[in-house]
């Protein structure tokens, strides 16, 4: 494909551009798509200070205006879905089926967030007072979007603080600007100028963004690691934080299981978008009544998979996003022989960052393997005995984003997944997202919610309204 026009930033509903770009490379082939404009701080600053020139009247035009902007811009997206779609691909490596999930869902955050309400709550009114709680907005939020849904992760933050009355700042991973950036120039006629403003960059501006003062909060999906230092250099004022951040997820799988259905779901949610998820399954603890039977089923899976170039509608699994992504896989893999053995899968392809679906047995909590995030298509199955036993192994983990438990009997797997530390468990399900449940992180894998009614609520603050009679 030839390479493709550039789109530019917005700032105060303006598209920005200079002679400063950028490669933006296709994980499939290493071949460079086009080169973006990349922020430097004085157009980070600008951005910030034309979202702060924006807010006082954002935050206090209707809920019924900020509501119609959210529906056209779910509007946009699916009427624009074919491009988007392309660039997603182009850019993330992703098969072009995921691109379409991802835009659809897209839509269906935006129709969502702008379904709810925010009125005032009343919650005392006697003869001496009426007491309300209103939520009200924060001010300017910056967010800060990880690589492997560009598009959905800047959405889902983006819908609640504009329906809130924030303004924004959104950063997209430098290593996928291109769809965000361009879904920035849709909503250039859409948006006031200064509500929404997009930057590209190349690794440097979110400490500017979460060190500025006039930022009132950080909304940041990533590394453990980075959100550490988001928190930090966030700390000097205050500011409020939504932190999505590392998981290593474990699926609890019980010998009365249907093996061959229950197979074809762990891989599905192991290995989607080439595992580069936070909450897809990184660790399979099987019972040992169905385990022989279960990493027959899984591995076989894996063996018959296709690994490919997105743009193929014959590929199930894109390459890892980026060179380092790719070179840590690697790292990873090259460890196998020490900590266990490769089931199915393990092979690398280049040109491009291709690694197969990987299963990794013979394996346990003392290895990197199982006991660190892997972020790609290696995963490990391991056997236990008892329920306590699986309990006790997958809560021993820095992380605790999501965790499943997998059963014939629902009520039974219930209980054990509610003792799972996490901020999210399934039954006979994983990655099951929808717009009005809650997800966020416990211990090492973040702080506050996305999604639902309490993820709006993360984009306020309370105001207790206390009227004397």
């Amino acid at each position: 494909m030839s390479m493709l026009n550039s789109p530019s930033m917005l700032i105060n509903g303006r598209l920005v551009r200079h002679e400063q770009m950028m490669d933006v490379i296709n994980p499939a082939n290493e071949r460079v798509i086009c080169q973006v404009p990349f922020a430097t701080s004085t157009d980070a600053i600008q951005a910030i200070a034309a979202a702060k020139a924006a807010y006082p009247q954002w935050r206090n035009v209707s809920l019924e205006v900020r509501k119609n902007v959210l529906l056209n811009i779910a509007d946009i997206i699916e009427q624009n879905s074919q491009e988007l779609r392309q660039l997603i691909t182009l850019e993330q490596g992703k098969p072009l089926a995921g691109s379409d999930m991802e835009l659809m869902m897209s839509a269906t955050v935006l129709r969502y967030f702008a379904s709810l309400k925010l009125a005032p709550e009343v919650i005392r009114n006697d003869d001496s007072q009426r007491v309300e709680l209103h939520r009200r907005p924060l001010g300017i939020v910056a967010a800060i979007i990880p690589w492997n849904f560009p598009v959905l992760m800047a959405v889902y933050k983006l819908a609640p603080a504009l329906l809130a009355g924030n303004t924004l700042v959104i950063k997209p991973s430098p290593t996928t600007p291109l769809a965000t950036l361009r879904l920035g120039e849709l909503l250039q006629s859409v948006v006031p100028a200064g509500v929404i403003n997009v930057l590209a960059d190349r690794g440097d501006i979110g400490p500017l963004l979460s060190q500025s003062t006039d930022v009132a909060k950080i909304s940041f999906t990533g590394s453990t690691q980075t959100g550490r230092q988001v928190m930090a250099s966030s700390a000097h004022n205050l500011k409020r934080l939504t932190l999505e951040l590392g998981g290593n997820d474990a699926a609890i799988v019980l010998d009365d299981v249907n093996v061959e259905q229950v197979a074809e779901q762990i891989f599905d949610m192991a290995f989607i978008n080439s595992g580069q998820v936070c909450m897809s399954i990184k660790r399979i603890y099987v019972q040992e009544g169905v385990y022989d039977a279960m990493c027959a089923a899984l591995a076989k899976r894996v063996a018959d998979s296709v690994t490919g170039d997105g743009m193929d509608p014959a590929t199930q699994f894109g390459p890892v996003q980026n060179r380092k992504q790719f070179d840590d896989i690697r790292n990873v893999l090259s460890l196998v022989p020490q900590y266990g053995r490769i089931l199915a899968g393990g092979k690398i392809r280049t040109p491009g960052f291709f690694i197969e679906p990987t299963l990794v047995c013979d394996t346990d909590e003392t290895s990197p393997i199982a006991n660190e995030e892997i972020f790609g298509p290696v995963r490990s199955i391991m056997k236990f005995n008892t329920i306590d036993e699986a309990v006790s192994r997958a809560n021993n983990s820095q992380y605790g984003l999501g965790g499943s438990v997998w059963s014939s009997d629902v009520e039974k797997a219930a209980a054990i997944a509610g003792r799972l530390e996490c901020g999210i468990s399934w039954v006979n399900q994983h990655f099951a997202m929808a717009p009005d449940v809650p997800f966020g992180g416990v211990k090492q894998s973040g702080m506050g919610v996305e999604f639902s009614e309490h993820g709006l609520d993360e984009y306020t603050s309370i105001q207790s309204l206390v009227v004397a009679k």
